[in-house]
């Protein structure tokens, strides 16, 4: 049982998993802000468009007609709320993983440095005596600084 636990915490621990469960956060929210808009808005203007009739069109006017535009609003108000409360989440999540590598003292390694060349700045082989990028030749062969 131990061993199913410890790998489903490195699983949640993923990077990838809180991005995924974002996206589908979001995306949910996000989904109430389209339906709203096509339910409440687009559809009715498109019944009126393609042939709904003179009472529709005044009733566009007046209060109490398809188009609700309460809903949309509501939606667009549910979709930040919820997209700050999972920001929110986010970040303390990110800052208790960052205490905890800071407690077990594991530091990410800085990423080793690469060669450039000195004409076109572009990143070169180790070793290489002519850049690949724009064929300027070296007077030593490419090392990382």
């Amino acid at each position: 049982m131990k061993k199913f636990l410890a790998e489903f915490k490195e699983f949640i621990n993923r990077g990838n998993v809180m991005d995924l469960a974002v996206g589908v956060i979001i995306g949910g929210a996000f989904t109430s802000i389209v339906t709203a808009l096509t339910t409440n808005i687009i559809n009715p203007l498109i019944s009126v468009i393609a042939g709904g009739g003179a009472d529709t069109i005044s009733g566009l006017v007046v209060p109490g007609t398809d188009i609700d535009f309460g809903a949309f609003i509501s939606a667009c108000i549910n979709f930040l709320i919820v997209a700050f409360v999972v920001f929110v989440l986010v970040k303390a999540v990110n800052k208790a993983q960052n205490i905890g590598e800071k407690l077990t003292g594991k530091e990410e390694e800085a990423p080793a440095a690469v060669p450039t060349c000195p004409f076109c700045l572009e990143e070169v082989k180790e070793g290489a005596t002519r850049c690949p990028h724009c064929a300027g030749q070296f007077d030593a062969p490419a090392k990382a600084e």
